[in-house]
Order: C-alpha cells, then structure tokens, then sequence
C-alpha cells in the first residue's frame, strides 16, 4: 500500500457576516514535497469576493490530475516503444452536470494531447494503442465515474 498526503489550511478572514455565507473560501493546498498552491472554489459556484479566481478549484485539480496521470503514463509507454517524445500539451477539459437526482458531478473529462515526437513518429493506430494502455494504466482514471475521453490527439515531428 502507498498513502498520499495534502495539507488543505482554510481559516476565516475579512469583515463578511458568517452566517450569511459571507466569507472567503480560498484556501491553500500545501504538499509533502513542499509545494504550496492557492486553491479556492470554482467562481462559478462561488462568485466574488468569496471566490478566488487566482487559486486552483477542486474541479480544475481533478481535470488537471487526470491528465497529467494519462501524459505521464502515454510518455512512459511511448519511450518503452522506442518513440522519443518531445513535448505533450495537453488543454484537457472536465464538463459538470446534473445528475438524475439532481447533485452535481464532473461526468465528462476530455484530453486534447498535442504531441511532438523527436526522430520518428509512430502511426495513428500506434498512438490509440498509447492511449489506450494510458488510460488503462492511470491510478486516477482508475478511481473515478467520469468518463475519460482522448479526443483527436494530433501528432507532429520536431521541426
């Protein structure tokens, strides 16, 4: 078994009245490897001034981890392939509704990789196969509902 751990500090501050829903919800997420990154709710949900457009949102961090788990796996794969990647872009976009019962759930992430190989790139059916074994492979695509979407990966050479 491997844990994994984060620290979330929120605490209350400015003159809002509480009881009222008056108050900031930014907060900080701080990591065992030292990072700190400011976090708050989606202003979607959260309007300002309780709302912090400049941190990271929960539903931003899950769209976010979900592709980074599915980029570093496909890169891993493709190096085992023999392939060279150069660079992986990936503008991944996670859509929230409303489920039958009307709560809220992030029922869609799509990836949009774009990828540079170095010497040679491998065909399209190659690159579905990456995909596919990445996704397969992915801690966090493994532990969600959602449904996990590649969507035209587009492939160039280094220039």
């Amino acid at each position: 078994m491997i844990s994994y751990t984060a620290t979330i500090r929120w605490s209350r501050t400015g003159d809002g009245d509480f009881a009222k829903g008056q108050y900031s919800r930014a907060h900080e997420w701080a990591f065992d490897g030292g990072a700190v990154v400011p976090a708050g709710p989606s202003t979607h949900i959260v309007p300002e001034p309780w709302g912090n457009p400049a941190g990271v949102d929960p539903e931003e961090a899950f769209v976010a981890s979900l592709s980074s788990c599915h980029m570093l796996f496909f890169v891993d794969f493709a190096r085992r392939a023999g392939f060279v990647v150069d660079s992986y872009v990936d503008e991944a976009e996670g859509v929230m509704e409303k489920r039958a019962d009307g709560r809220m759930w992030m029922s869609r992430v799509t990836l949009r990789p774009r990828i540079v190989w170095g010497d040679s790139a491998p065909d399209e059916a190659s690159v579905a196969e990456l995909h596919h074994k990445a996704h397969d492979a992915c801690f966090i695509a493994n532990s969600v509902r959602s449904e996990v979407v590649v969507e035209n990966p587009t492939s160039s050479l280094r220039a």
